[in-house]
């Protein structure tokens, strides 16, 4: 059975991105984290709208069985049609699409058919107002604060601006709404990105790299 996706609540969301985790052991990794986490990130890369390649829709129920939390699958592909479904079926509670791939209208309305909550996803480049006319159609709104594509890089201070402005929008269409932030996210940065108003954070690197990574995530819910 998919884990039900939580509605906001004014509690911060935090959300492990398996890309960072240890493959190694997929299990031992993700299960450090769980236990103080919302719901678990997985990014899905094509090697064609990033450069870079990474699960296929089999990762899902290795990462439900591991985490027990539900899954956010953000497309980061080309045509992200072609994933929803067989997404879906792996057991994804959440399909976050690029506001700039192929047919993000129809995608929404595809996801939605599917029963499931939808996302969109801007990347830096990517101005606020491309995503403003889904925003009723959206349970998750994400704000790119590094270039999508690979893990570890540093937070864009410069994007801060744009999460304000999706704050406000949100606010102004009266819709549960998660304003989630995804790149470059620790201790600091998180602060600064919970302060303009996204009230769900994306964390990798730094979470798996930490000695105590439930001691990072207690101190972050803190903010």
């Amino acid at each position: 059975m998919t884990p039900s996706f939580p509605l906001p609540s004014g509690r911060l969301a935090l959300c492990p991105s398996v890309l960072s985790a240890d493959f190694t052991c997929l299990k031992g990794s993700l299960a450090r984290v769980s236990g103080n986490s919302d719901w678990m990130h997985v990014d899905v890369m094509d090697g064609r709208f990033v450069p870079n390649i990474s699960f296929g829709p089999v990762i899902v129920p290795a990462v439900l069985r591991a985490g027990g939390l539900p899954a956010d699958s953000h497309l980061m592909v080309e045509n992200p049609a072609m994933f929803i479904a067989p997404f879906a079926k792996a057991g994804a509670s959440l399909i976050t699409i690029h506001a700039e791939a192929r047919g993000a209208a129809a995608c929404l309305r595809q996801i939605k058919a599917l029963g499931l909550k939808a996302g969109m996803s801007l990347r830096p480049k990517t101005p606020l107002s491309r995503a403003l006319p889904y925003l009723r159609q959206l349970d998750l709104l994400l704000i790119m604060t590094v270039e999508p594509g690979f893990g570890g890089q540093a937070f864009m201070a410069d994007m801060l601006p744009k999460v304000r402005a999706a704050r406000a929008a949100i606010v102004k269409a009266g819709r549960p709404v998660w304003l989630q932030v995804d790149g470059g996210i620790n201790a600091d940065t998180a602060a600064a990105a919970v302060a303009a108003g996204a009230d769900a954070l994306v964390i990798g690197s730094a979470l798996f790299s930490a000695r105590n990574p439930a001691a990072m995530l207690k101190g972050l819910r803190k903010i």
